[in-house]
């Protein structure tokens, strides 16, 4: 059962071949004997998870199923469930219990699937190897001596390792595309807006969005069915009609052009990921698609930028962790001060409490000028960049990470070489596009690599199509990695 898209689950279901209490009951024991050594979950919802699963079964029987119902899926720790532990993988909410689900959470719901647990994350989504959560590291399930990507990491190697067929995730500056990538799954970064943030706890408002990973892209976009919507709880959320973001999953690639950006390949770029990108892109061609070399002269910026906005953002919204309200409490504070200071001394680990001096700094007094208004005037000129490109192609394709997945601790010393694993993709949250990761074959460590696809606003349908189509004609998404570890 664990193989099986969603697509295939939801037929088996409909057919009465197994039951969904059966096929969740599947997923918890995979679970019980596998992840003690993955650490891909923070909680395990079993009981409620079960009655969920009784329920989607009632409703298959009363012929009132939808195409997900009963299909069990896995949330990140960074989605409010009610009842139940959102932690961001951080001491500082280790003892929060949800009062309310995101909107997120309760899509899903009304989709009728069945939610096993919480996924470990980097510690308030802040990181690209899980090596930042409270809760530990995770490992990687095509090589676990291998970080897993961040900070989606645990839903990634939950869904590679086929604990879950399903996970949601949140893409700060390509936190869902990394780690699908370095785990060898599919994992789609909509549009900003398109899904709704509320309930969805912040690290940087102009750039987090929902999204779906799973193991194709025909199941991104039955996920991203549910998920899509305007929500008038969230001020960002979009208005637009609803949309079936499978309609054009079977229409031809012939006539459409992709283009690639000469940026992409630098000497950044390992050899072996670039030859499965190039291997990538002849595919696309043999479908019909035109190759056209295209620029992106500003994304060299991207990064600089990104680490400007996003720790400013950061900086004010992790204010509200100050030891009073909710979260972390020191022990015997001696005064308000000392409140403060020692309930987020404790509270926060060493990366979140960098991203906030930085975020501090820039948006200080005398400041402000020199780093944050010139990065947001770098991020519009990257928006520009992007909608030349598009005048001319209907998608953008390239590589999702330089490399392939690392060793534990060999990035972890050096932060700057941490921040250009997501060299690639923050560019697209800056500009706020969709964009998706497919796997694109194994490098020459025999380890995964992704291939990237980004899409105009809004057109997620068609860039689902290219991606389903690319996975017509390889493999690479239905390998399995050799488990029970």
């Amino acid at each position: 059962m664990h193989t099986l898209s969603l697509a295939a689950l939801a037929a088996c279901l409909a057919k009465r071949e197994f039951s969904s209490v059966e096929l969740t009951r599947h997923c918890l024991d995979r679970i019980d004997r596998l992840d003690g050594h993955l650490n891909s979950f923070i909680t395990i919802s079993r009981d409620s998870a079960l009655a969920q699963a009784a329920a989607a079964d009632q409703r298959i029987r009363d012929g009132r199923a939808g195409p997900l119902t009963g299909i069990p899926y896995a949330n990140k720790d960074i989605f409010c469930t009610a009842g139940i532990l959102t932690s961001c993988g951080s001491k500082m909410l280790a003892n929060f219990i949800a009062p309310y689900d995101a909107t997120v959470v309760t899509r899903l719901a009304e989709a009728g699937m069945v939610m096993v647990g919480k996924t470990n994350m980097d510690e308030f989504a802040m990181g690209s190897s899980n090596e930042t959560s409270h809760y530990g590291t995770v490992r990687n399930p095509r090589n676990t001596e291998y970080v897993p990507g961040g900070s989606t990491g645990g839903s990634a190697a939950a869904v590679a390792a086929r604990l879950v067929p399903a996970a949601t995730g949140t893409d700060t500056g390509g936190s869902i595309r990394q780690p699908a990538a370095l785990c060898g799954v599919s994992g789609l970064k909509p549009t900003y807006g398109r899904v709704s943030r509320w309930g969805m706890i912040a690290y940087a408002s102009s750039l987090d969005q929902g999204g779906p990973i799973a193991g194709d892209a025909e199941d991104l976009a039955l996920l991203l069915n549910a998920m899509a919507g305007h929500d008038p709880r969230d001020g960002t959320s979009v208005r637009r009609e609803d949309e079936d973001f499978t309609r054009l999953l079977a229409g031809d690639l012939r006539g459409m052009r992709f283009g690639v950006p000469r940026e992409f390949f630098t000497d950044g770029l390992d050899a072996s990921v670039a030859a499965r990108i190039e291997a990538a892109f002849a595919d696309l061609t043999r479908l019909g698609a035109e190759r056209v070399d295209i620029s992106l002269p500003n994304m060299r910026h991207a990064i600089p930028a990104y680490y400007v906005i996003a720790p400013a953002e950061c900086s004010s919204n992790l204010a509200r962790y100050d030891g009073v309200r909710f979260g972390h409490r020191c022990a015997a504070p001696r005064d308000l001060e000392d409140l403060y200071r020692r309930s987020r001394a404790e509270g926060f680990g060493t990366e979140v409490k960098r991203r906030i001096l930085v975020g501090t700094y820039v948006l200080s007094h005398g400041y402000y000028d020199a780093y944050y208004l010139r990065a947001q005037r770098v991020r519009r000129l990257i928006s520009e960049d992007f909608r030349r490109a598009f005048e001319q192609v209907d998608f953008i394709a390239g590589p999702t990470t330089p490399d392939t997945a690392f060793r534990f601790g060999e990035k972890s010393s050096d932060p700057v070489a941490m921040y250009l694993c997501d060299v690639y993709t923050t560019a697209v949250n800056l500009a706020g596009l969709p964009a998706l990761s497919l796997p694109a074959g194994r490098a020459g460590n025999g380890l995964p690599t992704g291939l990237q696809l980004i899409g105009r606003p809004f057109d997620e349908a068609r860039l689902l199509q290219a991606a389903h189509q690319f996975q017509q004609q390889t493999t690479w998404h239905r390998d399995v990695p050799q488990l029970p570890l």
